[in-house]
This record gives C-alpha cells, sequence and structure tokens, in this order.
C-alpha cells in the first residue's frame, strides 16, 4: 500500500495500524478518526487532552520526542497546558550495544578502537535519543567524553519525517486548527532542525565558536575539540569534572556560593546574546556544569541560535528599554525587528499591555519571579497581536527563561535585566564606533553597487518589452491637484508684484521726464495744460496702486500674510 504526502510516499500499513492503536490506546481514538477515517472536512475540533499528547509523543519513539520538544517552545501557537506538558518530555533511552558503538567509531575515524583511544568505558554515560556519550582518555593522557550518533537512526529519523508530513497534511486538510498552526511548516522546521542535530561537525564548530568568544572570560570555561578524534558521526571533547548546576547542596560543600554561580550565568547569557551573537539554546542543569575551582563549563552545543548584528541591536534596545521604563524604546526596537505591524496593530494597546505586565517585576530578585508567569503572561500577549515570532527568538525566549530558571535554583538575589544592561549599553556604543560606522558604510554601498550593475539590465529589458508590446506603461498621477492650484496661485502673486514693481519704475520714469509728448489745453483743477506721458504716469500710479490693494487683499484673505 502507498499513501501520498506531496512528493513523499510512505509504503507499508504496518506503520499507521501502530500508530493508530497508540493514540486509542491513549484515549485518543477521535484523533485517529479524524487522521485515518472518514471525518468531515472543515470540521472543527480543539485540541486533544495535553497529557494524552504527551505520552503517545514518548510511546512513537525518539523522532517524535524530538518534534514534542521543539513543540514546547512554540508558545506563539499553542496553550500554555501543552508548552508544560511537552517540556516533560524525557530523551532519555536505553543505550545502544557497545559492539556497535565501537563498529561505528573505527568506521568514522578509520582506526582500531585500541589504537584511537588508551581506554573507552564501555557503558554509556548518558543515553539520548539520537545519541550517546562515553568516558574515554586518549593515548596522550587526557581525559575526553565521545559523544557517538546512534547507528542507523538518519534513517529512523526519514522515516518518521514522512510519517509527519502524511499526518501534517491530514491534519490541515481536516482541521482548521492545524490550517492555523501550520503543522506542514512545523514538520519543515523540525527536518531542518534534527538533521543539524545529527551533524558532529556542526556541534564542533560551535564549540570552537564559544571557544573564541569567551576566550578571555575567566569565569567561563569551554571545552576543547579533539579535532583528530572527531567525525560527522563522532565527536570528541574535553572531559569537565565538576558538579550539575541545579545540585545546590553540593556547590556549597564543595566552597562554592550559588549566588555567584546564578550571575556567572547571567552574565554568559547576556555575553552571548550582545557580544558573541551566538547563544546555547538549551541550558538545562544537564548542559552547565560547576567546576571545582568556582568556573561554569558549558557542554552539549548540538542546539545553538545565531544572531545578526542587527538582531543583537534590537534586543539590546528591548533589554534596555525595558531596565529603564522605557517602553516607546521596546516598540521602537519590536517595530524595527519586523514584529509588529504598523498597518494592523493597535500600537497604544500593546504598549499599554506591556507595561502591564511588566511593572511588577521590576526590582524584584529572580528568586521572588514565577518564571512560568512571566512566560505565558508574554504568549498571550504574542497570541492576542498575532505576532510572528522568527525560530531564533523563540529559542532565545526558551533560553531566556531556562536561565532564569536556573538562576532562581541557585537563590540568586540579581535581577536579570539589571545584569543585562551594562551589556546592552556596550553593544549599542560599540554600534556606534567609527571602525563600525565606516564597515556599516561600506556594506551599504557594496549593496548599492550591485544595484547599479542591475539597473541598466533591467532598464534594457524593461525598454524591450515595451517596444515589442508585452508591457503597457500607464503614468497616472493623483492627488496633485490642490498642491498645483497653490503653486499657481503663488506664481500668479509673484507675476501681479512683478507688474506692480513694473509700473511704478515705468510711471516714476515718465513723470520725472523732461520731454513732452502731445500737450492739451485744458481749462480745469487749475490746469491750462498736461502731456500724454503725465497722463500715462498718472494711470500707472493708480493700477500699480489698485492692484496692490487687491494682492494685499487677497493674501490677507488667504490667512497667509
Amino acid at each position: 500500500m502507498q499513501l501520498l504526502s506531496g512528493s513523499r510516499r510512505i509504503r507499508g500499513i504496518g506503520h499507521f495500524a501502530a500508530i493508530s492503536h497508540i493514540l486509542i490506546k491513549h484515549g485518543l481514538g477521535e484523533l485517529s478518526e479524524r487522521l485515518f477515517g472518514r471525518r468531515r472536512v472543515g470540521a472543527k475540533s480543539g485540541l486533544p487532552d495535553a497529557t494524552r499528547i504527551r505520552r503517545v509523543f514518548e510511546e512513537l519513539g525518539p523522532s517524535f520526542i524530538k518534534l514534542g520538544q521543539l513543540l514546547s517552545t512554540r508558545g506563539d501557537i499553542l496553550p500554555v497546558e501543552y508548552i508544560e506538558e511537552l517540556t516533560k518530555l524525557q530523551d532519555r533511552v536505553p543505550p545502544v550495544p557497545f559492539d556497535e558503538i565501537r563498529r561505528t567509531i573505527e568506521q568514522e575515524l578509520q582506526q582500531p578502537l585500541e589504537t584511537l583511544f588508551a581506554h573507552f568505558e564501555p557503558r554509556a554515560m548518558a543515553a539520548a535519543s539520537v545519541a550517546q556519550v562515553h568516558s574515554a582518555r586518549l593515548k596522550s593522557g587526557e581525559r575526553v567524553a565521545v559523544k557517538v550518533i546512534r547507528p542507523g537512526i538518519d534513517k529512523r529519523i526519514r522515516k518518521d519525517i514522512d510519517l509527519m508530513y502524511f499526518f501534517a497534511a491530514r491534519i490541515e486538510k481536516r482541521s482548521e486548527l492545524g490550517r492555523v498552526i501550520g503543522a506542514t511548516n512545523l514538520v519543515k522546521e523540525f527536518e531542518r532542525t534534527i538533521f543539524r542535530e545529527l551533524d558532529m561537525l556542526v556541534e564542533a564548530g560551535n564549540i570552537e565558536r564559544f571557544a573564541q568568544s569567551f576566550a578571555d572570560i575567566d569565569e567561563i570555561y569551554i571545552p576543547k575539540v579533539y579535532w583528530t578524534h572527531t567525525s560527522r558521526s563522532v565527536l570528541a571533547m574535553e572531559h569537565i569534572d565538576g558538579i550539575k548546576m541545579d545540585h545546590v547542596a553540593e556547590i556549597r560543600e564543595a566552597g562554592i556560593d550559588p549566588q555567584e554561580v546564578a550571575l556567572i550565568g547571567l552574565r554568559s547569557f547576556s555575553r552571548q546574546l550582545m557580544q558573541a551573537g551566538i547563544f546555547h539554546a538549551d541550558p538545562h542543569p544537564g548542559n552547565t556544569i560547576v567546576m571545582r575551582d568556582g568556573r561554569v563549563s558549558l557542554v552539549d552545543f548540538g542546539i545553538v541560535g545565531y544572531l545578526d548584528e542587527e538582531t543583537m541591536q534590537q534586543i539590546a534596545h528591548v533589554f534596555l528599554g525595558f531596565s529603564e521604563h522605557d517602553y516607546d524604546l521596546v516598540m521602537e526596537a519590536f517595530q524595527g525587528a519586523g514584529l509588529i505591524d504598523l498597518q494592523t496593530m493597535d500600537l497604544a494597546a500593546l504598549r499599554a499591555d506591556l507595561k502591564e505586565i511588566s511593572e511588577p517585576f521590576y526590582g524584584r530578585s529572580l528568586k521572588t519571579i514565577a518564571v512560568k508567569d512571566v512566560y505565558d503572561q508574554t504568549m498571550r500577549l504574542v497570541r492576542r497581536y498575532h505576532i510572528a515570532l522568527p525560530r531564533n527568538l523563540l529559542l532565545l525566549l526558551k533560553t531566556f527563561i531556562q536561565t532564569e530558571a536556573l538562576g532562581k535554583i541557585l537563590g540568586a538575589e540579581a535581577s536579570l535585566l539589571e545584569v543585562t544592561r551594562p551589556y546592552a549599553k556596550q553593544l549599542l556604543e560599540r554600534g556606534y564606533e567609527a571602525q563600525k560606522i565606516f564597515k556599516n558604510m561600506g556594506r551599504e554601498l557594496r549593496g548599492a553597487g550591485g544595484l547599479l550593475r542591475t539597473v541598466p539590465k533591467l532598464t534594457h529589458e524593461l525598454l524591450r518589452r515595451l517596444a515589442l508590446g508585452e508591457h503597457h506603461l500607464e503614468l497616472r498621477h493623483e492627488g496633485l491637484e490642490p498642491s498645483s492650484r497653490k503653486f499657481e496661485a503663488g506664481l500668479n502673486r509673484l507675476t501681479i508684484g512683478l507688474v506692480l514693481a513694473a509700473s511704478i519704475i515705468a510711471a516714476s520714469l515718465i513723470l520725472n521726464s523732461s520731454q513732452n509728448l502731445l500737450l492739451l489745453e485744458i481749462n480745469r483743477f487749475g490746469l491750462e495744460t498736461i502731456s500724454v506721458t503725465q497722463v500715462l504716469g498718472i494711470a500707472g500710479y493708480l493700477i500699480a496702486t489698485i492692484l496692490g490693494l487687491w494682492l494685499i487683499f487677497s493674501i490677507i484673505r488667504s490667512g497667509k500674510l
């Protein structure tokens, strides 16, 4: 049997029978009918019970657990109760037998295991759905943690993704809710991210980039990558000995202040956002180790987020705006990031809502803040105003929540906004440095140069199509009539003014002339003779006077004197 989903083919009825059985087992028979039965197209139906959905994901296996973890970051489209349940998904599965791990390492590194390592611990330190970690020692004596991708997991994930596309298409076809949340796009996002997580070379590159960014920071330690023992499916990195960040009592017993550890974590988060342009997107306690000398080490860089310079600037404005109660600055940053639509959103209401949810948290330490409340209220605003958050910002929000949660566990008295403010100011000041300005100008000039190179070609093509009659050019101007009338009136007044000046000058010259033309005998008004030149001069003065009075009157009447 073959079922089509776009260009993808899913073979075998067994997969569907098994999934249908799992759905029915967990009380989701209605969802099974919607996916596989003949439910009326377009029928509206709400989301099923969140706990049951989580249990279904867990039973469906590694790929669906990873999908559920991705969905746990999508508070912009899913209700709070779903986010809470999906966050509980545990990515722990039984480890692969050691013989399979040995075979994978030897195939990837092209050497026997005994040649590569002085010692390799057969028992896994940790096992997740896509990889597991073993402790080992190199021939040179260094202890390493070796992360190995599960054999055949890429084929399993590809098969599961085909199933996900099939289900997403059915959900969108049979449910209005499925179309609203964009089920198919969610699967595309999952497909894009999961295969990056399967590539150990990508993770090794992330570690190197973090190491460079924190090379001058003593309080943060990034483990070393051993490239000679690293490949696409194997990653050998320095083993970090220490205490998990949530083991507060053990941290105190080691003579380390948990609150100082929290501050190091908050400063690290701020540096990642506003200096490095890359952030560790999964800072849970297992991935954050407190070393015996008080430093904090980050491990497991499979999930990271990337930020460009412009996004970093916008984030700095957001943090600075919130820390200084400047909501206009926050709104400008949202607008600059393209998160708000000036045409469709009620910006005054959004600003008021931002202020309403933010003000109660000012001046409070992390341990007095319910992180869940902050996240829930933020997501309500996102859904209410239909704000489309890019994946990196969703990942950033999740990281923000996890970082605050760790700070709360450690009993931090600090405020994340207060810790972040100096880094935000430094970033914004750095943006005004001369070198940065010239760099940005150079980038813009290069972009303008590219446009100038394409303009002649585009112009030629347009003119060619116009000549061939493929396109028609129609020029239309609207709304210019009032301006045209004002311009014409002003021009007329200027003309009259020039006529007035000419008339006055001409009349003065005529009246002062010693030459008389065509003398007339007049015995009235005390005059005996008058010349035509005098008549013309007097007439010029009269005309100038009348026009001048009319011009002054019209200007006064227009109110623009």
